[in-house]
């Protein structure tokens, strides 16, 4: 795999706090006993594929099938008159399918679709589909997909969401809809997903699960152009990847900024996730949510400037929730769900100068059979069938614990959270870690009403905050947004939270 990398250093207000502070993770450092500051910068590489693309070849390779720019629909005719496991050289040039919105190529199983330098599939805002059908173990490589007019929630590549596709140094851009769905097996490397209409990728099945999944070095910025959260309020349906009920997925050493709205956003029933090397950076929404899903390892990201949009505009409303740059909605660990970790844990990251850290949140009224869960429909892993979660059944053993998602064995050690609010630009509601739950009261057959979720999230389900580095005037939210504490506050009783970790309150600006 051929990726471009660049360094990503810390700011420089922050390496003056560094400097100045002299904090760094220690184990059993106390607040009073900052250590010596790291005599480098902590660095992440960049993966730059969409202003450094791949070059794929100038001669068509043996045996492959060339497809001539100058025929409109060629592509598509030639993959359907030609046998399984056939390779396809498009030459340089645009390519064209038939002006019939549904004129997609439909693939057999093995094709492979190979782009010479300059290749273009260009959809013309005729097309809606540029690949899709149900074959499975097709490549493509090294062309760019543009141009598609896919309808909201459905995809331009891989439209049927079928298994096995890879999907290697190709830019896929300015479509509507998402530029890519993803199926089980799927390999996404070192590509562009750039400037699509809703998702640069899609990871949704209608039917069943998707399956190990790979995301790896790849460049995906400025998505959601059509702004969907603002046109559908409260959708759910925007981000630079959007992953659904996807069971084993490693999303690693890519490059995701300067999306309109979340940059990694993990929804309903997802499991055993592996986030770890990438550069997440100036989304406008948080940077990554993870909701109603499960057992997951966040490691080694570096993660700046995010949310910075809508953190704001929240606090400009008034609102007094702690909207975070990491947000666990109705996640955690979950032994009995099989996984490579039987928790959450999130480590060895740098957060700095993002509007607010790490939000644990559990909303009381979200659970099973529940009118307020919004993903409707859906029940946990543990139960399956929503209907089972009704009364009296619920509210005993075992359904009164699994009919929910809950907020538990999250484990956030080691990391480094810098917060500059010169930087910023924020004066209040920027700064805040939080574990919390909202007062349960709905529906009026609710078995979690009252306090409760507040208290169990908060004391009685193993989140736990230690060995972390915080630098600048950060406070904590526990138990419901009211209670907001300083350090002490934080770690002393009854919370207890970040033993072992430092705290210099100085702002950098």
């Amino acid at each position: 795999m051929e990726i471009k990398w660049r360094n990503l250093a810390l700011s420089a207000a922050a390496l003056a706090l560094l400097a100045a502070t002299g904090c760094q993770s220690t184990p059993g450092a106390s607040a009073a006993e900052p250590t010596a500051a790291p005599s480098t910068p902590v660095t992440r590489p960049v993966a730059r594929m969409c202003a450094e693309p791949g070059a794929g070849p100038a001669k068509a390779p043996a045996h492959a099938v060339t497809v001539d720019p100058a025929v409109v629909g060629d592509l598509a005719a030639k993959t359907k008159n030609s046998p399984p496991n056939t390779t396809f050289w498009l030459r340089p040039g645009r390519h064209r399918l038939e002006p019939d919105r549904y004129a997609q190529v439909i693939p057999k199983n093995g094709d492979r679709y190979i782009g010479a330098p300059g290749a273009v599939l260009d959809g013309r805002k005729k097309n809606q589909y540029a690949f899709g059908g149900s074959a499975r173990g097709v490549t493509i490589r090294y062309l760019t997909v543009q141009g598609f007019v896919a309808p909201q929630n459905e995809g331009v590549v891989n439209h049927d969401s079928a298994d096995g596709w890879v999907i290697e140094h190709a830019t896929i851009q300015h479509n509507s809809g998402a530029g890519l769905m993803a199926g089980s097996r799927q390999r996404v490397r070192a590509s562009c997903l750039r400037d699509n209409g809703q998702y640069g990728m899609n990871a949704y099945k209608s039917k069943g699960r998707v399956s190990g999944l790979l995301v790896e070095g790849n460049e995906i910025v400025g998505n959601n152009t059509g702004d969907w959260e603002r046109r559908t309020p409260g959708c759910g349906c925007t981000g630079g990847v959007k992953f659904w009920a996807v069971d084993g997925a490693d999303v690693r050493g890519n490059w995701v900024h300067d999306n309109r709205g979340a940059g990694l956003w993990a929804d309903t029933n997802n499991n055993d996730f592996r986030i770890e090397d990438n550069v997440l950076d100036a989304n406008d929404g948080a940077a990554l949510i993870y909701e109603t899903s499960y057992n997951a390892v966040i490691r080694n990201n570096t993660i700046r400037r995010n949310n910075w949009v809508d953190g704001r505009r929240q606090a400009d409303r008034g609102d007094n929730f702690p909207y975070p740059t990491i947000y666990l909605s109705e996640s955690g660990g979950e032994p009995r769900i099989k996984a490579r970790t039987d928790k959450i844990e999130i480590y060895g990251n740098l957060l700095e100068n993002n509007w607010s850290g790490i939000t644990l949140w559990e909303n009381a009224d979200r659970f099973c059979n529940s009118p307020a869960n919004t993903s409707s429909g859906d029940c946990t892993l543990l139960v399956g069938d929503v209907h089972r979660c009704v009364k009296p059944a619920i509210t005993r053993p075992p359904l009164y614990s699994d009919c929910r998602w809950k907020t538990q064995r999250v484990d956030i050690h080691d990391n480094r959270f810098v917060l500059d609010k010169s930087v910023v630009k924020c004066t209040a509601r920027c700064d805040r870690m939080a574990l919390l739950a909202n007062y349960g009261t709905y529906p009026d057959w609710s078995p979690y009403k009252g306090e409760r979720v507040a208290e169990s999230i908060t004391r009685k389900q193993h989140n736990r905050w230690h060995h972390n580095v915080y630098l600048g005037p950060w406070k904590f939210v526990a138990y419901d947004p009211s209670r907001v504490l300083d350090f002490g506050q934080w770690q002393g009783a009854p919370y207890q939270q970040d033993a072992g970790s430092t705290f210099h309150a100085r702002d950098g600006g």
